[in-house]
């Protein structure tokens, strides 16, 4: 059965970007691994925003998941995370709507400084229920033609993604926005190759 785990808004700014509203379907994951896996869905999400260009989408796969991701020119940016069961275009599609509703209730003058818990979004969710079925979405691919023309750049791995030299360890063992306890359960995911395996 196809699966989409995550479906987040953020603002890509000049040095970071900001989580302004997410929805997780963690059920697959046992009770004591879902608040590290959410973690770490937020903070890949967040890196692969900060990589990516305004104007532009990216598919990036790793390991058993699919991160797509769409910088509008505005900053204003989308990220949908599955497996690689669902359609690239779909999801891309269901991320342009995601975006277009979002911007059309929340003013642009807003996001630079909203946060999660800031922001009113309440259909984030029911998306992420409805879409979990990418044929539901078929209907926005039609409808959506334009993204036809808008080149999507594929990687196979994070790694294609970040800047030179640079390793997902290493930004792992950096950052201050995952927990002690995220940071170990991705080193044991790691060793084990299993669930986390961005």
């Amino acid at each position: 059965m196809v699966k989409v785990y995550a479906l987040a808004v953020l603002y890509k700014g000049v040095n970071s970007a900001t989580v302004l509203k997410a929805a997780y379907n963690l059920q697959s994951f046992s009770f004591f691994q879902k608040g590290s896996v959410q973690e770490f869905m937020t903070f890949v999400s967040k890196t692969i925003v900060e990589r990516t260009q305004p104007a532009s989408r990216q598919s990036v796969k790793e390991g058993e998941y699919m991160l797509q991701v769409y910088v509008r020119a505005d900053n204003l940016a989308g990220v949908l995370i599955s497996d690689h069961e669902y359609p690239n275009r779909v999801a891309h599609t269901l991320i342009t709507k995601v975006l277009d509703e979002f911007s059309a209730k929340v003013p642009a003058s807003n996001w630079a400084t909203a946060n999660e818990t800031s922001v009113e979004f309440p259909v984030l969710p029911e998306y992420l229920v409805k879409f979990q079925n990418p044929r539901e979405a078929d209907a926005l691919t039609k409808i959506q033609d334009d993204l036809d023309e808008t080149k999507i750049i594929l990687h196979n791995t994070i790694k294609a993604v970040l800047d030179r030299g640079e390793h997902l360890d290493e930004l792992v063992a950096k950052t201050d926005s995952l927990s002690t306890s995220s940071k170990a359960f991705y080193k044991t995911a790691r060793k084990t190759n299993s669930c986390c395996n961005f």
